[in-house]
Order: C-alpha cells, then structure tokens, then sequence
C-alpha cells in the first residue's frame, strides 16, 4: 500500500480466515445456553457461479469430495436472487462434520482461483416456537453476523442483537451492522 492510498483513504482487503469456521461448534454450545439455538445440521456456501469448464470441474469435484459416504447429503440450489448455494447436510449432532464440509467447498473453490465468487457460509438453527435462524460468515470480510428471518421478508433484530451478544467471545462478529444482509431463501432457513 503505498502513500497516495493511505491518503485517499484506500485500503487492502483483509484475506479470509477459512479457519475461523472451525469456531462454530463452540459458539453453538453458547447458542444453545444463552438463546435455546440448536443445529439443524444443514450448512451451505453461496457464491456466484462462473461459466468455463474449470469451474464445472471444480464444483463436480467438491460434490464427489463430499457426497461420498453413506449416500448423498450435498445438493445444488440456486436463490431467486440467482447466486448458487452448495448445501450439506449432516446429523444436528454433528456440527464438526458440517462445518468441515463448508471448510472444504469454501478452501477448493479458493485454491481454484474461485475465491472472489465466493459470498458467504450459513449454518442452520432452530429455537424454541420453530424459529429460524442462520449463522453467516461473510468470506471477504473474515466475520460472522446473525440472521433471523420472520415471515414476509422480515427479521427478528431482538433475536440477532441477542445472539451477536452471546457468542461475541466465540466468533469475530460483524461490527458494521450495515453488512448484516438478509439471506432471504437460503436453505435450511
């Protein structure tokens, strides 16, 4: 970074911490003493797709990386808004096992040279009354945020300002609230 940026007040992005994912499962005890938040044990990545063959061949290969086992538990969704989402599925008691297949999906996609399509990780939870709810980690800025939605496109901010205050100690949060972006129609949610 040289002076001119300094000046101008420019800045060069952080790089991501794919390893801060492995925080989850302790932030989930957390959740689930402070707001009644269990897993779902459904995960997902979302990113942009890119049109070519290496990202055909990528995506298949993280695909077979993940669903071989005891049948399949990765699929491939696409949003209303048009960004795809690769979603796994693992036992609620296994979260260790769901957040290393989002490690997995995010780290291949990376060493791909995918990295700038990649938008974000959700991991899926459920409280008292079937309330939704999602942890987000935001790839390009290395932290989390909460997110609850509610019916009609709404969100529970009590609930999230709750749960950013829970697992503070366990997770980098979002300082920017502004970056809090809803995730309408992400799966498990």
């Amino acid at each position: 970074m040289g002076f001119l940026d300094t000046l101008l007040g420019r800045s060069k992005p952080k790089k991501p911490d794919l390893d801060r994912l492995f925080a989850l499962p302790t932030a989930a005890v957390t959740l689930e003493a402070a707001a009644g938040l269990t897993p779902t044990g459904v995960g997902a990545v979302c990113f942009r797709a890119a049109e070519g063959a290496a990202f055909a061949q990528i995506e298949e290969d993280v695909r077979e990386l993940l669903d071989a086992g005891d049948g399949p538990k990765v699929e491939l969704s696409t949003d209303t808004y048009g960004y795809t989402w690769l979603v796994a599925r693992h036992a609620p008691t296994d979260l260790v096992g769901l957040v290393t297949d989002l490690h997995a999906v995010n780290a291949a996609l990376e060493a791909g040279g995918f990295g700038p399509q990649l938008l974000c990780s959700l991991v899926a939870f459920t409280g008292p009354e079937g309330k939704r709810f999602g942890l987000v980690y935001l790839y390009k800025r290395g932290t989390f945020y909460p997110f609850a939605p509610l019916p009609g496109e709404k969100r529970d901010n009590a609930l999230e300002l709750q749960v950013r205050g829970a697992v503070g100690a366990d997770l980098p949060v979002e300082g920017d609230l502004s970056r809090w972006f809803p995730v309408w129609g992400a799966p498990g949610l």
